[in-house]
């Protein structure tokens, strides 16, 4: 597929930023307090997750990238911020002294095989989320297009407002979606669901024809320019006021699906902040979103490797 110049992409990112952190061991018994595996601890390793994945990401491909969030003020959040700096980020985070930072802590065993996760997270004040929209305003002329990655972890309480923001300045929108209720995400030119988020939405569908019906009654509703549904090993499905285009996915060994979707939205606002047409923006994405699946953990997928 022929070379895209990001060199001309601005995109601002907000959202829930998150620490994932992985801690490696062996296990060779079960504990005699209880029936779980003891695990003899090896290795700690840090990444960016949640929207701080979508930016690694969006930099990675060469777009000039900017993070808007909240954290903790504690070593978690600052950890994030010096692993963004470090990429090419530019990082504008909001430091809340009444949360800690949101983090993912997963214990890894034998052949990256999880045995358990624990998440830690507060929800962000509204002073805090209040100051960090007038951030948003100021930050919108700098950029091209704007990717709101909602990870239901309250930092995007004001979402409705910052679409309305975006789009009266001209700037192209892109929503990663969480929960049942997607009307706040109304106006947005883009929204990513995966199969189980799309579900929650609009209830199961009977067939194809079931779906595309159901997806394009949304899409209206929310009054989107564009749906697209990330499936998997049965790559994407793109519902426009057009039709319907589906992009089968590459063949690849699939070893974590985890940040895939991260993977996915970065790619399309570079690439459409790049100026190119929607339809091989998705080709892309799909591309860059099964380079992806054959790495453990969140991960950014390089420009050269996405055109090499």
């Amino acid at each position: 597929m022929k070379s895209v110049d990001t060199r001309k992409a601005r995109v601002l990112v907000v959202g829930d930023v998150m620490l994932d952190r992985y801690w490696y061991g062996d296990v060779s018994r079960i504990s005699p307090e209880a029936p779980v595996p003891v695990v003899l601890f090896r290795e700690e390793e840090v990444k960016p997750g949640g929207a701080a994945n979508v930016a690694s990401n969006c930099a990675a491909l060469g777009a000039k990238t900017r993070i808007l969030s909240v954290t903790g003020d504690d070593a978690d959040g600052a950890a994030i911020g010096n692993m963004l700096r470090r990429e090419g980020v530019q990082v504008s985070f909001h430091a809340d002294k009444s949360i800690r930072t949101t983090q993912k802590l997963r214990v890894i065993g034998g052949h990256q095989h999880q045995l358990l996760r624990i998440d830690f997270e507060t929800r962000p004040s509204h002073q805090v989320l209040a100051a960090k929209l007038a951030d948003f305003k100021s930050a919108l002329p700098s950029c091209n297009a704007v990717i709101l990655s909602d990870y239901g972890k309250g930092g995007l309480e004001h979402i409705a407002r910052m679409i309305a923001h975006a789009r009266a300045a001209g700037k192209r929108v892109l929503v990663g979606p969480k929960g049942e209720d997607y009307s706040r995400y109304r106006g947005a030119h883009l929204i990513t669901p995966n199969y189980d988020e799309l579900r929650q939405t609009v209830g199961a569908w009977k067939s194809e024809a079931d779906l595309a019906r159901r997806a394009q009654k949304l899409r209206r509703q929310l009054a989107l320019e564009a749906l697209l549904l990330t499936r998997g090993e049965e790559g994407m499905t793109l519902f426009r006021e057009e039709g319907v285009l589906h992009v089968k996915a590459e063949k690849h060994e699939v070893y974590d699906v985890t940040g895939a979707g991260d993977t996915v939205i970065a790619t399309l606002a570079t690439m459409l902040a790049a100026g190119i047409a929607l339809e091989q923006a998705v080709r892309l994405a799909n591309r860059a979103a099964g380079i992806k699946v054959t790495r453990f953990g969140t991960a950014a997928v390089t420009r050269a490797e996405l055109f090499g």
